[in-house]
């Protein structure tokens, strides 16, 4: 059984950057899915790093560190003073190298674990029963899973989706606005948590705008933990299906793009309508691209003479692009020549600026069209 969804909802998701458009278009329904309560919450893996060496350590709260192997055997287990010391992890001839401060009895040679794949959590204390582990400068709840991706190293967290979900609303969205905004937010996120679950794969979500922003305990705060809290257990669904919640800070132009204008097939419950954000400080910007930045963006073309906007949507977003080089032409949609150039958006038009030295190309929104 659905129940629509709730007018307090649809009016408030747009403040939320949600991009709930389907609400406007196509019946969507609020559906407890997970029950309540629930006998068992659901997890999610975040990867929080690939790349190189990283530090890692355990909460001040936290009354010690454990690493485990693979197979869940106890490898070491750190009191306090030792787990809060920072851990080097690096990649030693096809290894994982884990290395710890020295033991007072042998303060000389630092503790060393190498391994295909460890595991660390920090042990519970009294006062904090999941106080997190330190990467970088970024503190996550749950465990963290390391492994060898290639030749670099994969950090995993493994964490409880309400957990998740707490700091997610609260990076993706300022933590002092409306309840109720807030509230939209944590059910668009944990929509869009559950339908990213692939179990096959080494990882469900990104901590970036990959996915959703998720920037650890930082960012929970009593008002996410209420919001999230007091929708525990509701989705976003179409025909009893998870809906993509995508969403974003803001809609550049007069209207959100028709999902069919960026992915293979449109859906039924992500259309275009009406932009609300006409006060966005974010709607209309400039950004600057000089030769060099070009060079950078199509190396390829080893420089570039033109660019062209040859297609465009019903909103006015780039639809193709033809990018003229030294070397050959690039035709490139508006996604791609968004990353590529690391636009904000696609509803952009180009123009030349002269500068004191140089005319340089600039992108801005909006602009009249001209060829670069």
């Amino acid at each position: 059984m659905f129940r629509s969804l709730p007018a307090a909802l649809r009016r408030l998701a747009p403040m939320a950057g949600v991009v709930l458009g389907c609400a406007l278009a196509a019946p969507v329904a609020v559906q407890a899915r997970l029950g309540q309560p629930q006998p068992q919450q659901p997890q999610v893996r975040v990867l929080l790093w690939q790349g190189g060496a990283v530090q890692l350590r355990a909460a001040a709260a936290a009354s010690g560190l454990r690493v485990r192997d693979g197979q869940g055997r106890s490898l070491w287990e750190l009191p306090a003073e030792r787990g809060l010391a920072p851990l080097q992890l690096d990649v030693q001839n096809g290894w994982l190298r884990l290395r710890a401060q020295p033991a007072p009895e042998a303060p000389t040679s630092p503790e060393v674990l190498l391994a295909r794949e460890l595991w660390l959590e920090a042990l519970p204390a009294l006062a904090e029963p999941d106080p997190g582990l330190w990467l970088q400068q970024r503190r996550y709840r749950g465990l963290l899973q390391l492994r060898l991706e290639g030749d670099q190293l994969q950090v995993v967290n493994h964490v409880p989706l309400e957990t998740y979900l707490t700091s997610v609303v609260g990076s993706e969205m300022p933590a002092s606005w409306p309840q109720e905004a807030l509230r939209a937010q944590a059910v668009a996120a944990r929509t869009y948590a559950l339908k990213a679950r692939k179990p096959a794969a080494l990882f469900d979500l990104q901590a970036t705008t990959a996915s959703q922003v998720y920037k650890g305990v930082e960012a929970e705060t009593d008002s996410t933990r209420a919001a999230v809290e007091g929708t525990r257990g509701l989705v976003l669904t179409y025909d009893d299906a998870l809906i993509d919640a995508v969403f974003h800070s803001s809609s550049a132009g007069s209207a959100t793009e028709s999902s069919g204008q960026l992915w293979p097939r449109q859906l039924p419950y992500l259309v275009s309508v009406p932009d609300f954000d006409r006060d966005s400080p974010v709607r209309e910007w400039r950004q600057p691209l000089d030769a060099a930045l070009l060079s950078r963006a199509f190396p390829e073309l080893e420089s570039v003479s033109a660019l062209e906007v040859l297609s465009t949507t019903a909103t006015g977003r780039v639809r193709q692009a033809r990018v003229v080089g030294a070397t050959g032409v690039l035709l490139l949609s508006g996604a791609q020549l968004r990353s590529r150039l690391g636009l904000k958006s696609t509803w952009v038009r180009f123009a030349l600026e002269p500068l004191p030295a140089a005319a340089d190309a600039l992108a801005s929104a909006p602009l009249p069209a001209a060829a670069l």
